[in-house]
């Protein structure tokens, strides 16, 4: 799929500034993942990772616009 694409693209560039962002994004966006399932398997409060996907949300949306 054509969006999958793209996204695992966007994925990389985020990556390269933000790799943690990035797993958290892997983990909920292909791996199905809630926010408290990602946190805990980043090691990170759930609060983290709920700002973490804020900034993923905003950044991607930029990126692939």
């Amino acid at each position: 799929d054509d969006e999958v694409l793209a996204v695992h693209d966007a994925l990389g560039r985020l990556a390269a500034t933000a790799p943690r962002v990035a797993d958290l994004v892997m983990l909920r966006y292909f791996g199905g993942r809630t926010i408290a399932e990602a946190a805990q398997d980043l090691g990170v409060a759930p609060r983290t990772a709920d700002a973490w996907w804020a900034y993923a949300r905003a950044w991607l949306a930029a990126d692939l616009a």
